[in-house]
């Protein structure tokens, strides 16, 4: 997302060659004073005869979806040189420390560098840490921020020479492979990443011990089906994506790219194209490899490429060829030469490298390269030398994938296995000292006994030999193994891969939700994350970026300060405008834009009457800044003659549209173009302007473009009679500081735009500063000297480029200002009223000024008038101590000597708006003083903090003072941040309390904070889909994120909660049935239950009911979840899922265990049928028992559920018909028996309602005498459902 409230231009990040006319001056004699190895002077003494009169001066691509608040001036120009990336100091070692910048790699293709200019180091150092532990990358490039020119050690690629070039080195082929696997290494590899699970290696150790003699309780291939059936499922998934990476994979190498050969271009396979070789690419063809630019169709040397598969981006940037290569091309001739690049990396942003072509050393750039992915648009041919290929190229180098995050559900769901597991220990532990003892009481007997003698006894060879008996000691440590081995499945093993498919069926019901699906932009919901759905219901903070995430990032031109006046209070279409004069020179001007654009009569009126006064000329040179002073590309279409109404003129009106990546720009420039000042045509040195139906041809001498440092642009511009001038726009806080000291009347029209901008940024406008200059000749050699200096150096390149800026943007001649509105999206005021609320905390992080970042928030109610607004805005460590130490006074928050005081206030705070009672309140006097100090807690206050305290407070000891006082507040406004500030905002919160946090952006600058928090969501916008591609979840409107927390969030949480505290209940009531039995069999670690009907169990005959009932089961419509927000505090308040509801679960399970064995074992005490027979029965009535029990708990009946429910009961009894039909089983024909008696379905029905009854009974007792605000809603739904169905008073009930 772009900054907002930094100059309009903060989010104008495009590429485009500036055009710029070949400047006829002599370097010998360069006035510059620094002569140093890299200056202009020394390094571009080169031939110009031979050069068209036109160069290319390209601009840098790479840097356009980065934020321009984090990083410095990214696009400079001088004279045959592209000057766009920055190159590092190579030979200080201090580099690391003293560049502020910093460069951060986070998830999937997604490579971003992010810089706050202002930051110390060590806040720097510290999120970085914080991300890069988040994500757990690792890259073979190594750091992103090593990305040094090694002269050391270069790569020398060798033009059109390939075996040269490959024969000295061992560079990688282009052939790639994104699979994780072959034939020979997938079943390793596959066993070894499955068994990075410790819950695996539990049941491998359970199924290896159950293959020894002495431990062997079931059978040696039955105990391995459980884990087998697992470790396939997952084998046969994994096996079937990997596939398709292959298939895709062949694809990909065995495309065609023309590879000059020969003297001619011929078709080679992109797997073995080679480092070196001179490749030829056609227009809408994708880029087989990273190529160095040698020329185009263009005989300036311009292409244009679509990144879309790199970055996400689908507008059109600029590459260049070099001019010097590009006219070689261009004649038909044949390039060689050296090319010097640095070792590959993933950083996409820059490219470090220069070329010997004839004799001269040539600087190259990011603008000078194509990367593998991008596709070539507008362009006819493009011909190119290949430096990185397959793995090492920028594309590839950048393909891990974002970093996975763990629920916080599934975090607490290990504690209750532990639990489980000591369980487990205690039972064994049970067994094997009663093993022992009661060996020890029947040692004398041993010899006779069937399982314990200690020798044959029958006639034969083995008469008298030793049976398998091992002795006490090692019979007893045996029982312990063996009731290891039988009591396995108290550990749910199913419970993994159960999860895992009720996650991916409800992302598939998220994905199918219309209610989610944005037309305007025909984007769906998506689940780029299966395994945090349940998170989404326990949300307690939401971060949000404002522009284009809040608001539409539609800009419109809405108000003009000229000279002094306000403009564009009444604005009115172009075409309904009635005076005559303008509507004429409106046709003559003979452009159509776009989309409609709104202009003031005034202004319009003002511009168009012959005056030669000083407001005419400001408005003049305003309105040409708007056009000139921007890196935008315009589009001209053709389109048919059309009449005007009223005209017998017969016109063509072309259609014009503007290419780029700032939405900021492309609306100064089409309201330009309203006013009558169109931009049609840019080329590599000159920009041509529409002025009212004249044509006016600029040439471009250089352009400084936006830094976070400055906070301004500046384009150097010639006009035909030879005057220069330079026209800057930028920031208001840096705007200013350049003005000119002029006369009273300089000083009037200052105090009259400050106030315009003011009352441009209460109505919510994104605000710009407009001013320019005249040069003078000796002012513009001088420029263009320092210029080529900073522009051709290695070594701080950007702090150079800073200094020769500021020798023409000073003592300039204030012009206005501009004011664009940014709309609320449809939805957002209540979106953000039905979250807050549902007890979540909203907090916006921009870049825009406060002011504008204030409107803002009162337009989506997120500020409310009723709030105490608490600003702090300082400027050092002393001052934002104060302004903290001040509110936390004035609002009665004492010093914390731990933060769990003020979380616990905050979180009572939250309580009490939502209306919910809670024991804990009365221990709130803990935090606060007194009766009043509680009230003021509950006081609605609205924190407004400035991205400089945020500096202060990041770096020093403060961050908990901000902590206190910014958890007791309802709303908190972050401006002016970077967007590293944006991660330590939610570092903030995520490292200091449990509450689940959610960050929610659209653009390039909100990455770090999406994967900083514990649910990063996407908003699929207008500026690429960096943010979509680093989420967890990603959608087109911010208002779905109401029903994607507040329905979807709240059915995720309570099914999977409710899914996880069922199978630990149905898993350990069939071990407690199987413990009980062992107890009465003499601790002997034996069954009564076959072994196919105890690994049956959890894999067929109970699994299915789960899966569906955690996939469809919903405790209220949504409707209901949309209406009552309060229902979501359910989430917060662990409702679902509780070491509380553990406890009972286990209370109920050892009860119904107990049941379901005492029961059978009573009424057929007297029976003469076998163990197996009574096995059989406890094995269908456990499964009856589970079925009814999670009956019992479902809230939503549809057929699917029906079926899966009753069906599982009828499978079981399908499945134990067969198992008892085999006559080599010892179960054989038992059900037959069993089932033509009475009372084998009267004990079944027994044990089902003795079972359930106490938790029948609770239920209701709880319902009425406590029940939950769920228990009410439902109530509430189910009346409301009967009163519609009951026929009204007065009509007829047939």
């Amino acid at each position: 997302m772009t900054s907002g409230g930094e100059p309009l231009l903060h989010s104008a990040e495009l590429s485009y060659a500036v055009p710029r006319q070949r400047a006829h001056v002599s370097f010998s004699g360069c006035p510059c004073t620094n002569n140093s190895s890299s200056s202009a002077c020394d390094d571009t003494s080169i031939d110009l005869s031979g050069v068209k009169e036109e160069e290319i001066i390209p601009l840098e691509e790479a840097d356009q979806l980065k934020p321009l608040e984090t990083r410095y001036s990214r696009w400079s120009r001088r004279l045959f040189y592209s000057i766009g990336s920055q190159f590092p100091d190579h030979s200080s070692s201090e580099h690391p420390t003293r560049d502020p910048k910093r460069l951060v790699s986070w998830g999937g293709m997604e490579q971003h560098t992010f810089e706050i200019s202002e930051t110390p180091s060590r806040v720097q150092a510290k999120l970085q840490e914080k991300l890069t532990k988040s994500q757990g990358l690792r890259h073979k490039s190594g750091p992103l921020d090593d990305n040094v020119f090694r002269e050391q050690n270069p790569r020398l690629i060798y033009i059109d020479d390939p075996k040269r070039t490959n024969d000295r080195y061992e560079f990688a082929s282009n052939e790639i492979r994104t699979s994780k696997y072959t034939l020979v290494t997938f079943l390793p590899k596959n066993l070894f990443i499955q068994f990075h699970r410790v819950a695996y290696l539990y049941f491998l150790a359970i199924a290896a011990l159950n293959q020894l003699p002495p431990l062997a309780v079931f059978g040696r291939t039955v105990s391995l089906f459980p884990l087998l059936f697992v470790l396939s499922v997952t084998a046969v998934k994994d096996g079937y994506e990997d596939w398709r990476r292959h298939r895709s994979d062949r694809k990909e190498n065995n495309r065609e790219a023309l590879v000059y050969q020969s003297g001619l271009f011929e078709p080679k396979k992109w797997k073995k194209i080679q480092p070196g070789e001179v490749v030829k690419i056609c227009a809408n063809e994708t880029i087989p490899c990273d190529m160095v630019l040698l020329g185009t169709s263009d005989p300036s040397g311009i292409a244009y490429i679509q990144t879309m598969n790199l970055d996400g981006e689908s507008n059109l940037k600029t590459r260049y060829a070099r001019q010097e290569t590009a006219s070689v091309v261009a004649d038909g001739g044949s390039v060689s030469g050296l090319v010097r690049c640095e070792q590959p990396n993933r950083n996409i942003y820059e490219f470090t490298a220069n070329m010997e072509f004839r004799g001269y050393k040539l600087p190259l750039s990011q603008s000078n390269i194509i990367l593998r992915g991008c596709q070539l648009k507008n362009t006819e041919w493009v011909i190119g030398v290949v430096v990185y290929t397959g793995q090492e190229t920028k594309a590839m180098l950048n393909s891990a994938v974002s970093p996975a995050k763990r629920s916080k559900l599934e975090s607490h769901m290990n504690r209750e296995t532990l639990w489980l597991s000591i369980f487990l220990l205690v039972m064994c532990s049970v067994v094997t000292l009663g093993m022992g003892l009661w060996l020890d009481r029947h040692k004398e007997q041993l010899d006779t006994l069937p399982y314990f003698r200690k020798a044959y006894f029958t006639q034969g060879r083995k008469n008298g030999k030793t049976y398998k008996y091992y002795g006490i000691a090692m019979e007893t440590f045996f029982s312990f193994l063996s009731s290891i081995i039988v009591f396995q499945i108290m550990i749910p093993i199913s419970l993994y891969i159960t999860m895992e498919l009720v996650r991916l069926g409800q992302s598939y019901f998220m994905i199918g939700d219309k209610h989610m699906y944005d037309s305007t932009t025909d984007s769906r919901f998506q689940c780029r994350s299966l395994n945090i759905n349940e998170d989404l219901g326990q949300i307690r903070y939401v971060f949000s970026d404002k522009t284009g995430t809040l608001t539409q990032n539609k800009m419109e031109f809405r108000r003009a300060s000229v000279y002094g006046k306000n403009y564009g209070t009444s604005l009115l279409p172009a075409e309904s405008l009635h005076d005559g004069n303008i509507a004429a020179g409106l046709r003559r001007n003979g452009w159509k834009l776009k989309s409609e654009i709104g202009v003031d009569f005034e202004l319009m009126d003002m511009l168009h009457k012959e005056l030669d006064g000083e407001e005419r000329i400001a408005a003049h040179e305003f309105l040409l800044t708007l056009s000139a002073c921007n890196t935008v590309i315009p589009i001209v279409t053709q389109e048919l003659p059309s009449v005007h109404p009223g005209c017998d003129l017969r016109a063509n009106m072309d259609s014009i549209d503007y290419q780029g990546e700032s939405p900021d720009e492309q609306a100064l420039v089409a309201a330009a173009s309203a006013y009558g000042y169109t931009l049609f045509e840019r080329t590599s040195g000159h920009i041509v302007i529409d002025v009212n139906g004249q044509k006016l041809r600029l040439d471009v001498l250089g352009l400084h473009e936006f830094d976070s440092v400055r906070k301004r642009m500046s384009v150097v511009i010639k006009f035909p009679d030879n005057s220069v001038k330079v026209l800057v726009k930028g920031a208001d806080t840096s705007m200013f500081s350049t003005l000119v000291k002029g006369t009273e009347g300089d000083d009037f029209v200052r105090i009259a735009t400050k106030g315009h901008l003011t009352q441009y940024a209460s109505l919510g406008l994104r605000t710009l500063v407009v001013a320019a200059r005249d040069l003078t000749g000796d002012e513009l050699e001088e420029w263009q000297c320092r210029y080529e200096d900073a522009s051709t150096s290695l070594t701080d390149r950007s702090i150079k480029l800073r200094q020769t800026a500021a020798l023409v943007e000073c003592n300039l001649r204030l012009l206005g200002a501009t004011g664009i509105e940014d709309k609320l999206q449809n939805g957002v005021p209540e979106a953000i009223e039905s979250l807050r609320q549902a007890g979540i905390k909203i907090w916006v992080l921009t870049g825009d000024k406060q002011e504008t970042a204030i409107s803002i928030g009162l337009s989506c109610k997120l500020l409310t008038n009723d709030m105490h607004q608490i600003i702090i805005n300082g400027v050092s460590e002393d001052e934002c101590r104060n302004l903290l130490a001040e509110a936390k006074s004035k609002y009665c928050l004492k010093p914390s000597h731990s933060n769990d005081q003020h979380l616990k206030c905050s979180k009572d705070a939250a309580m009490d708006y939502l209306g919910i009672l809670d024991d804990s309140k009365s221990k709130i006097g803990t935090a606060w003083n007194s009766r009043k100090e509680e009230t003021m807690c509950n006081t609605s206050l609205a924190l407004i903090i400035d991205g400089t305290s945020l500096v202060y407070i990041l770096e020093k000891d403060l961050e908990s003072e901000l902590f206190d006082l910014a958890t007791v507040c309802r709303v908190v406004l972050c401006c002016r941040v970077a967007p590293l500030q944006k991660a330590g905002i939610v570092d903030l919160i995520k490292s200091r309390t449990d509450d689940m946090t959610l960050a929610i952006g659209d653009g390039a600058n909100d990455v770090s904070m999406i994967q900083m928090a514990d649910v990063g969501v996407g908003i699929c916008g207008q500026e690429g889909r960096q943010a979509v591609m680093a989420s967890d979840f990603a959608m087109g409107q911010f208002r779905f994120l109401k029903r994607l927390l507040l329905v979807h969030g709240h059915w995720n949480y309570q099914r999977v909660g409710y899914l996880v505290l069922y199978n630990f209940y149905r898993n350990a009531v069939f071990v407690f049935m199987l413990f009980w039995y062992i107890l009465c069999t003499a601790f002997s670690a034996t069954s009564a239950l076959t072994d196919w009907s105890s690994v049956f169990y959890s894999v067929i005959y109970t699994s299915v009911p789960t899966i569906v009932v955690g996939i469809l089961d919903k405790d209220l419509s949504h409707r209901t979840l949309l209406q009552c927000p309060k229902l979501y505090g359910a989430g917060h308040r662990h409702e679902s899922y509780n070491l509380h509801l553990f406890w009972i679960t286990m209370l109920d399970t050892f009860w119904q265990s107990l049941v379901l064995f005492y029961i059978p074992l009573f009424t057929y005490k007297e029976s003469p049928i076998d163990i197996w027979s009574l096995g059989s029965l406890w094995t269908i009535a456990v499964v009856i028992l589970v079925n009814m029990h999670l009956a019992m708990d479902i809230q939503r009946w549809v057929i699917i559920t029906h079926a899966a429910v009753w069906g599982s009961i009828i499978i079981t009894y399908a499945c134990m018909v067969v198992l008892d039909s085999i006559p080599v089983f010892p179960n054989y024909w038992t059900i037959y028996h069993l089932a033509t008696s009475p009372t084998y379905w009267l004990t079944i029905l027994l044990i089902i309602i003795v079972a359930l009854l106490p938790r029948f009974l609770c239920k209701v007792l709880y319902q009425i005498i406590w029940p939950s605000d769920i228990q009410i809603a439902r109530e509430s739904e189910a009346l409301r459902t009967r009163s519609n169905l009951e026929p009204k008073p007065g009509t007829d009930s047939d």
